[in-house]
């Protein structure tokens, strides 16, 4: 079904002004011009919109001529598609020629781009029906696929034939599920069957857009839905997910199995931080079992272990976040939590001071930041286990609390951060400059990190001196 409206009059918040000028000059000049996109949409949400893009009937050439008058800096920066980016008090403005598109034999790009003088057309070409709207504030809105009744409705449907908005661009599969886990929809049921049948076509798109719409999905916090409602795209995207799907764990500890259980931890590490996690923590929460399987062993009573998995659920994230060229110090922070997540903490200063120092080893200079983001997925971790699992939460608590106090009383957490060097050894122990020097201070370092010496620098000198 299409519906078009045009609505003059209706309640809209203002476009910005920086946008208006390139759709004035435009429109000026004789050519008719849109806003479109993202902005639309959250416009109609009663969203903060963000970029601004507009489409318009004149070709790319006259566009640049026209706005380049009109004294905006321009830059062609997808000329191929018809597109200038317009540059206007610091602020990008994307601007393209209405467009259809021929067929997409790779699955990624069109064969063909045809420029064309009907915005509906264009709209015609585009992936979902919210993101399917063109406003201009005289003449309305212009909803030609029904894209204000699916934002009523809160569903994601595909312009036209899913099937084929799919088969364009495979692509498409994830950003519908980014979509709906960032506007908290649902995906509409004809859309939902053809994404899921053309979710392994996502083998042919490069890993790179294919970790920037999964880093999309785990920023929106509501991949614990992605996890039980698109299993099967998140599969196809993250082979390496699929064998958590139904794996009975055989433990007295889990109540679930691993998919459900890391739904649950991905859905815990958003309430224990408010909703702001790091993403590093999001795409270790995704991860941190995901050695599970590969690691199960039955003992002699039919009860299942999983000896190693954090260690071998590290090596595995390491492996999928560097294909996803996702960023090389966030797989190292999700790679550390991943690898000591079962690291046995107790709330007392030696315990939280040796987590702390191996986080520091692992990710230098974010040691003690990474120390929270721990205990807050353990905490999700336990919660996430069978009932009776889940009085740990309350000790994490309190092994919280600890790691504020240490990170308050300035506990150093490698040699560096201690308050004597090496001159103060070579001084007070009356050693030669070597190796001998920096064994004295990495044990000074361990009795320090133990809670058998504190860490002022009169106590450590006089440490020294008894040790001559």
């Amino acid at each position: 079904m299409q519906v078009e409206t045009t609505q003059p009059n209706r309640e809209m918040p203002e476009v910005p002004s920086y946008a208006m000028r390139v759709v004035d000059a435009l429109e000026a000049a004789g050519h008719e011009a849109w806003v479109v996109g993202g902005w639309v949409r959250d416009a109609l949400m009663g969203r903060p919109g963000h970029d601004v893009d507009v489409t318009c009937s004149s070709p790319w050439e006259q566009t640049e001529r026209v706005l380049r008058a009109a004294g905006m800096e321009v830059h062609q920066t997808g000329v191929a598609h018809g597109t200038v980016t317009a540059v206007v008090d610091g602020l990008p403005v994307e601007t393209t020629t209405y467009r259809v598109e021929g067929a997409y034999s790779d699955r990624r790009h069109p064969d063909e781009v045809r420029f064309v003088t009907d915005v509906r057309q264009d709209l015609a070409r585009r992936d979902f029906t919210v993101n399917a709207m063109a406003y201009h504030p005289r003449r309305g809105l212009l909803d030609p696929f029904g894209g204000e009744r699916d934002l009523g409705l809160g569903v994601i449907r595909a312009v036209g034939d899913p099937r084929r908005r799919f088969e364009e661009d495979a692509l498409r599969v994830l950003r519908a599920v980014r979509f709906a886990c960032r506007l908290g929809f649902s995906i509409e049921p004809a859309t939902q069957e053809a994404l899921v049948a053309c979710a392994g076509e996502l083998d042919g798109i490069a890993r790179e857009r294919v970790g920037a719409e999964l880093d999309g999905i785990l920023a929106s916090g509501r991949v614990a839905w992605a996890l039980r409602h698109e299993f099967a795209v998140m599969a196809a995207a993250v082979p390496e997910l699929a064998p958590m799907a139904g794996f009975d764990q055989r433990s007295p500890y889990h109540a679930y199995d691993v998919a459900e259980h890391t739904a649950r931890v991905c859905a815990g590490v958003e309430c224990a931080c408010g909703g702001r996690p790091s993403q590093a923590l999001r795409w270790a929460a995704l991860l941190h079992d995901v050695a599970k399987p590969a690691c199960f062993s039955l003992d002699a009573s039919g009860r299942g272990h999983f000896f190693g998995h954090p260690e071998e659920g590290a090596r595995v994230a390491g492996r999928v976040m560097g294909r996803l060229a996702l960023p090389k110090s966030m797989t190292r922070e999700a790679q550390a939590l991943i690898r000591l997540h079962d690291l046995p903490v107790r709330p007392v200063a030696a315990s939280c001071r040796k987590m702390m120092s191996l986080l520091e080893a692992a990710c230098p200079g974010r040691g003690r930041a990474l120390a929270f983001a721990l205990v807050d997925l353990k905490r999700a971790d336990a919660l996430a286990k069978a009932p009776a699992c889940r009085g740990y939460a309350v000790e994490l608590d309190a092994m919280a609390a600890r790691v504020h106090a240490e990170v308050a009383a300035g506990c150093p957490l490698t040699v560096r951060e201690l308050p004597v060097g090496g001159g103060d050894v070579i001084r007070e122990r009356g050693l030669e400059p070597g190796p001998g020097v920096g064994l004295v201070l990495d044990a000074l370092l361990a009795a320090v990190l133990a809670g058998e010496l504190g860490h002022g620098r009169e106590e450590l000198l006089a440490e020294l001196r008894m040790g001559e």
